[in-house]
């Protein structure tokens, strides 16, 4: 079975590229021109065991908000186009991830209906270097849950440093993907009392 996913997604504002692989291993090349953004979606490929390919052109003369929304965006059609029908798939999954003095949180349920609950630190320094807006974390977890079709809940209960904040985040995030989308041997069809996910 091969679980993969692609995604070609052209607006006004962008042209996004994404391919995905759920079952590789770690292999990532990464172009959005938003350097931290590009940094968190290494950690994601990385500490998920995901191949990932992201090649994004974007209004970059405008912001990086646009960038950063649709790649999001594009990142979970790819996902929910690699998970197919779910069949045999783990489900629940969470994991704790700290970075120094950061600890994230998060818990994903690969259901079928997009929610996202999200907490982090106030006060938060407003940028990480020249174009990464730190509310944007919170905007593109949200992207990604609309399209992946997935119940996320991230929580940051004490961090200091923003780039650990949001660092840890894509992590933990990488590793509860990783986690609830492995194949459970046990597993035979789809793990829900509907018959679908």
């Amino acid at each position: 079975m091969t679980r993969v996913g692609r995604v070609e997604r052209t607006t006004k504002e962008t042209s996004v590229v994404v391919e995905l692989n759920l079952d590789g291993r770690g292999e990532v090349s990464v172009s959005t021109g938003v350097g931290f953004f590009d940094h968190m979606l290494d950690q994601l490929g990385r500490h998920g065991l995901f191949d990932l390919t992201v090649k994004t052109d974007g209004d970059l003369h405008i912001d990086s908000h646009h960038t950063m929304e649709d790649t999001a965006l594009a990142l979970g059609a790819a996902f929910r186009q690699a998970l197919g029908d779910k069949r045999g798939i783990v489900r629940f999954a969470d994991a704790s991830v700290p970075l120094d003095e950061s600890l994230a949180q998060v818990t994903v349920d690969l259901s079928g209906r997009p929610y996202l609950v999200h907490a982090e630190p106030e006060g938060m320094a407003p940028m990480i270097g020249a174009d990464y807006d730190t509310t944007m974390t919170r905007h593109i977890l949200e992207s990604f849950v609309a399209q992946a079709q997935i119940a996320l809940h991230v929580r940051v209960p004490y961090g200091r440093n923003a780039h650990h904040i949001v660092e840890c985040q894509f992590k933990a995030l990488a590793r509860a993907l990783r986690y609830a989308a492995e194949i459970d041997p046990r597993q035979t069809g789809i793990p829900s009392t509907k018959g679908a996910l």
